[in-house]
């Protein structure tokens, strides 16, 4: 079975989400979402249009 790897977007999430003491389902229930659906967002296999510009400003990521 094949491991799992983040996106480059998942990755500045994951470090985003350190830097900022925020848990991936504190974000998850921030943006109306499950954590699962986040979790597809972040490893690349749901495209999550309809999140991204929210994990951008919640996260203030460029």
């Amino acid at each position: 079975m094949q491991k799992r790897k983040l996106t480059p977007f998942g990755l500045k999430v994951k470090n985003r989400l350190a830097d900022m003491n925020m848990t991936q389902k504190e974000l998850a229930k921030r943006l109306g979402t499950s954590d699962a659906y986040l979790s597809m967002i972040l490893y690349g296999e749901r495209a999550g249009t309809i999140y991204i510009a929210s994990i951008k400003n919640i996260l203030d990521i460029n």
